[in-house]
């Protein structure tokens, strides 16, 4: 008999790829996002055959009980929840709406999947923003030090979950990932955006000059150790992706500039740095490693060539598509 997953946040970047990774696993799948799927080119499952996914429109602020019913009616073994407010700049403007999605509806839900006695794992998707800014790598007992109101509110939710598991003995797992990137990202996002302009002759703006540090990871690979999570983890247990490879945002787009083969002088400006942004964080991943026998695959050069080759196929249709982070509440 096949597993049975809920994905919440199925529409997000991760999500999509987690149900298109579930889906050739043979799971059956539903997908619960508060908009409907956007366009083709940002969801992979759409290549797949899909008679064992199912899609319903859901915002978890405001249609808890529908979603509940979904899960009764289906009775998922594992409930993966992509779904919150993610944006980390843009968390200072409305930091009330970064609240109420990631720390006051993500509440209302687990009280009532606590439960639902035939819930085997909740993954609970969490970010290294919750340690601010480290030096060397970060394993996952490091304390939090979150510096925005999206971190913020990804540490209270992490908190709460923790309370919920002590309490009640809720099965939640959490991991946090490295940056993820791929085919289907979001226009807004480094990679993407810079493989866009670069493409279409126009200037990227470079925060802070891009000397921030960071790991970057397929999201195939995140895919992998997520699904490995649900299955293999251990309730309670914080489990890390990362590659072992850490690069400057300049080096990124110097990079992609060289794939390109491009100019990064004539192609980028330098401007000021955001707020709260962190310097680094570079994640452990031994423990996903020993205990999950995960293991990253795709390294950035290959995954960048790939990505390139996705928006050359797709250059009209995304062009099309918002270049910017569009915000609702």
């Amino acid at each position: 008999m096949s597993e049975k997953i809920v994905v919440l946040g199925s529409n997000s970047f991760s999500g999509a790829h987690f149900v298109e990774h579930a889906l050739q696993h043979q799971a059956e799948v539903i997908g619960i996002s508060r908009s409907p799927e956007p366009h083709p080119v940002f969801l992979p499952y759409k290549k797949c055959q899909q008679p064992a996914f199912h899609f319903y429109q859901a915002d978890l602020n405001h249609d808890l009980d529908r979603i509940m019913e979904i899960m009764y009616e289906f009775q998922p073994d594992y409930i993966i929840n992509f779904a919150a407010q993610g944006m980390v700049a843009q968390s200072w403007q409305h930091p009330e709406h970064w609240m109420q999605t990631n720390i006051v509806a993500n509440v209302k839900l687990h009280d009532k999947l606590r439960h639902c006695q035939f819930l085997k794992k909740y993954v609970h998707i969490s970010t290294p923003e919750v340690y601010g800014s480290c030096q060397g790598l970060i394993q996952e007992h490091t304390h939090y030090n979150p510096s925005t109101p999206y971190a913020v509110s990804k540490a209270a939710i992490d908190m709460s979950l923790m309370t919920f598991f002590r309490a009640y003995q809720f099965p939640v797992v959490f991991t946090r990932a490295a940056n993820v990137y791929g085919s289907g990202q979001q226009l807004y996002r480094i990679i993407p955006r810079t493989i866009l302009y670069f493409l279409t002759g126009k200037t990227l703006q470079l925060h802070g000059g891009g000397h921030a540090v960071r790991s970057f990871i397929h999201i195939r690979d995140v895919a992998d150790g997520t699904l490995r999570a649900a299955r293999q983890g251990i309730p309670g247990e914080i489990y890390h992706f990362s590659t072992d490879r850490n690069i400057s945002i300049r080096s990124l787009v110097c990079l992609i500039a060289e794939h390109l083969q491009v100019s990064f002088h004539d192609h980028v400006d330098i401007v000021d740095d955001r707020l709260g942004k962190d310097s680094a964080y570079l994640l452990d991943s031994t423990k996903a490693q020993k205990m999950l026998g995960w293991k990253d695959q795709i390294d950035l050069e290959a995954g960048i060539e790939e990505m390139i080759l996705w928006m050359k196929e797709y250059l009209d249709q995304l062009t099309q598509q918002p270049l910017e982070y569009l915000h609702k509440p």
